[in-house]
């Protein structure tokens, strides 16, 4: 079994890993200014999808160009949330080199997908010698639809685990799956972190939210649609909090809705949608928001655009309101400007930020505990590090306890 790693390895972001040059394992965008895309265009016989995130669905479309018609295979949420993404980066970028694909490609996702469950092998086509290959998809844990893919070629079992967490959120269940694999091509975006106790983080942030609220303030709290929005909800609801919802993830929430065996509590994603106040964004609704000393969960996670633009601008003037960040900000954004050093870029412009920025580690990622935890299933396996900012130096102290583990470079080939 032969692997390329197209993007992914050693960064975050743009994950696609290429098996024989004719499965291919994600393909997502690094979501960065310019974007930037896998470093070649593949031509695969078929395409398996961890899960619908930007960074590992992203630029699937552009896979279907011209007579190419790989069939994609994933899981019922993570083909609908593909489709979510498509059609927000066409709203972005689509008059624009920047997008490489177009709407025809995005209708083409449903002649050539296969939607799959958790645990039920399917075959595959491709391969050296076109015998194919053996998939299954096992829960990840990571958001609604993800799944870790195990692929079996006859000689050799492939465990790639695309993103995935071993503690239990509010939205899902922590990965409880462990499949014999001879490689595992492994994540590892916390590879460095101790997350704390979930449920002290939860009333620390709901007490920070009950405090500016009761003192007169507004909070805004950027969270990314795809998960967080939903997590957040559900955290709001368990603590009596009243959210105004805002950006596109409204539109996931009722999409994560329609797939309840995809949930660990459907029913209190329900009462929690139900408690929400869904923002249109109309008539200058979002400016007598910022003003109601209210919570409000909007996109973009890391302050890139989206309706978090604005209400910050908004309310950043006043010590009293709260920005409460509830996901990893990435280098380079607006998110971590703000984080590092208490300003925000706003139309060309740095501004001071005023109101109180506090950080809180929601992350749907496993932490060094769960990824050692994970591994530890994988003592005779080759283990492959990618997706994170120190792959190199967590392959490094993989060896140092017994594994045979390295962390391949963006452009690699390897045959473990």
């Amino acid at each position: 079994m032969k692997l390329e790693f197209l993007g992914g390895a050693r960064e975050v972001g743009r994950s696609a890993v290429l098996v024989d040059d004719s499965l291919l394992l994600d393909y997502g965008i690094l979501t960065a200014d310019p974007p930037q895309y896998p470093t070649r265009d593949p031509e695969p016989d078929a395409v398996v999808v961890s899960h619908g995130h930007l960074d590992h669905v992203g630029a699937v479309p552009a896979l279907l160009k011209g007579p190419r018609r790989p069939t994609i295979h994933w899981t019922p949420p993570t083909a609908e949330l593909a489709r979510t993404l498509a059609r927000d980066t066409l709203k972005l970028h689509g008059n624009s080199p920047l997008c490489p694909f177009s709407g025809e490609h995005v209708a083409r996702l449903g002649e050539v997908e296969s939607r799959h469950g958790y645990g039920d092998p399917f075959d595959v086509a491709g391969g050296v010698d076109a015998g194919g290959y053996e998939v299954t998809l096992f829960d990840a844990g990571h958001i609604p639809g993800s799944a870790h893919v195990l692929v079996d070629d006859g000689n050799t079992r492939l465990l790639y685990t695309g993103d995935f967490h071993t503690d239990d959120q509010r939205l899902v269940s922590g990965t409880t799956a462990r499949p014999d694999a001879d490689v595992v091509v492994c994540e590892s975006t916390y590879a460095d972190v101790t997350h704390e106790d979930r449920r002290a983080v939860e009333r620390a942030w709901a007490e920070s939210v009950k405090t500016t609220v009761r003192e007169g303030g507004t909070v805004v709290a950027p969270v990314f649609a795809i998960g967080r929005t939903q997590e957040m909800a559900l955290i709001a609801d368990a603590n009596d909090l009243t959210p105004y919802v805002d950006g596109m993830g409204i539109e996931v929430t009722r999409l994560l809705r329609r797939h309840p065996e995809f949930l660990r509590d459907s029913e209190a994603l329900r009462r929690a949608k139900g408690a929400a106040r869904f923002v249109t964004g109309r008539d200058g609704q979002r400016q007598r928001i910022a003003a109601d000393n209210a919570l409000i969960l909007t996109t973009s996670g890391m302050l890139a655009g989206g309706p978090a633009m604005t209400y910050i601008p908004e309310i950043r003037g006043n010590p009293t309101n709260t920005v409460t960040l509830t996901g990893y900000q990435v280098e380079g954004t607006p998110g971590r400007e703000l984080q590092d050093h208490g300003r925000l870029p706003i139309d060309g412009r740095v501004y001071p930020v005023s109101a109180r920025v506090e950080s809180y580690d929601f992350s749907a990622h496993a932490d060094r505990n769960g990824l050692e935890s994970f591994l530890d299933a994988y003592r005779d396996a080759t283990v492959l590090v990618v997706h994170g900012d120190r792959c190199e130096g967590f392959a490094a102290e993989l060896r140092a306890d017994g594994f045979d583990a390295s962390a391949p470079a963006v452009g690699d080939r390897r045959e473990p």
